[in-house]
């Protein structure tokens, strides 16, 4: 069975009640465009797990496939970096990170299948909070950075089989890449793709609307490590701390001005919440120069974390702030969730066809009682239609 396509060779999206089959997934709606992807909620088709790299587990759960856009399929350098990248992506096993499952092409579509997160991406939680004239709280942005923090650490000291370091770096930390679950989790998405992504991009100059969240050593186009990564945590925090934009232009060359000289206020200047030693925290990890900054995430993450012990913060809190803020947003989740989980897939209504045809007693053994009245003839399924 094979996918289907509209006329134009896009993917249909398909629906709970209407699975569209891609390789041995099945697409059960869209959940995002954008213009590396399409991203589309998914199910694992009947008995995969046996023959693939997918656990038994993964079968009980959705998943989230990113298709690559035709346009950069056909760029083969792009090509090699999503596949090279999204071979670290694999190797990326942490709590902080959304989990690659697999990376693959079928029919000529690059894709890959990632756990399903439901939630906003930070970008969505800062324009919520920003038209609903409030800010994330300072407990739940000082905690929302720590796991940041904690995942970049984790993949800044990834090591490969015989015990040599990776050096990971991930260059595109900014609240579009950050995902917050209706449960109150925490996690970096797309942290192999995204350097994919952005290595290509450097190539052939198009680094459009990613210069807020780079650090003045990545806009002098200089050597990079994990302190860049810090520096852009650093960004993403003074922003849920503050709702504004840290690093602003009228144009791209201003802005990048900006970012080069690192002139940063301190957050308590907007949110009279904050406190000096969050101020401190902010302002070192932005620190223009490498020296003075943070020299690892972990460290970062440590000074983050004693200060939430002093705020006794529970992370259900976090669970509790996204289900009232995107209130509407999550019982549509809750729904759709429900509703992808239970549906029943083109093979398993076929399997019940066939279950039936083979167990039903033959025709000329039914015999009606006499006090049953007429045989009442039951409706036939409509079948979906073959791909």
């Amino acid at each position: 069975m094979t996918e289907r396509a509209s006329t134009d060779g896009k993917l249909q999206p398909g629906a709970p009640n209407d699975p569209v089959p891609f390789g041995k997934y099945y697409l059960l709606g869209l959940i995002a465009r954008g213009g590396m992807a399409e991203v589309y909620r998914a199910r694992l088709r009947p008995g995969e797990t046996d023959n693939s790299v997918l656990s038994a587990s993964t079968a009980k759960r959705l998943l989230a496939i990113k298709v690559m856009r035709p346009q950069l399929a056909r760029e083969a350098r792009f090509v090699d970096m999503f596949n090279r990248e999204g071979q670290l992506a694999l190797m990326l096993r942490n709590r902080c990170i959304v989990e690659t499952v697999e990376i693959g092409r079928i029919e000529g579509r690059h894709y890959i299948a990632m756990e399903y997160i439901g939630g906003r991406d930070l970008t969505q939680v800062l324009r919520r909070c920003q038209e609903a004239n409030q800010r994330i709280p300072v407990p739940h942005a000082v905690y929302i950075a720590a796991r940041i923090a904690e995942g970049l650490h984790f993949a800044h000291t990834l090591s490969d089989g015989d015990g040599r370091p990776l050096n990971i770096v991930n260059r595109d930390v900014s609240p579009s890449n950050v995902r917050m679950s209706y449960d109150g989790d925490v996690k970096l998405l797309d942290f192999g793709i995204a350097q994919a992504l952005m290595k290509f991009t450097s190539e052939i100059g198009v680094l459009k609307g990613k210069f807020s969240y780079m650090s003045p050593e990545q806009i002098r186009g200089m050597p990079l490590d994990a302190r860049t990564d810090v520096f852009s945590t650093g960004i993403i925090l003074h922003e849920m701390l503050t709702t504004e934009k840290l690093f602003r232009g009228d144009t791209e060359f201003a802005l990048m001005e900006k970012v080069r000289k690192a002139d940063v206020p301190t957050p308590s200047n907007f949110n009279r919440r904050v406190t000096p030693e969050i101020d401190a925290i902010v302002l070192r990890a932005l620190a223009r120069d490498v020296a003075d900054r943070y020299q690892n995430a972990s460290a970062l993450a440590a000074d983050l974390d004693a200060l939430i012990a002093g705020y006794r913060f529970d992370p259900k809190e976090l669970r509790q702030f996204m289900r009232q803020l995107f209130r509407k947003e999550y019982a549509k989740e809750i729904d759709e969730t429900q509703q992808a989980l239970e549906s029943k897939t083109l093979d398993e209504i076929a399997a019940e066809d066939h279950q039936r045809a083979i167990t039903a007693p033959p025709v000329d053994a039914i015999t009606p009682s006499i006090s049953s009245g007429p045989t009442q003839t039951a409706p036939s399924r409509a079948r979906a239609p073959s791909a």
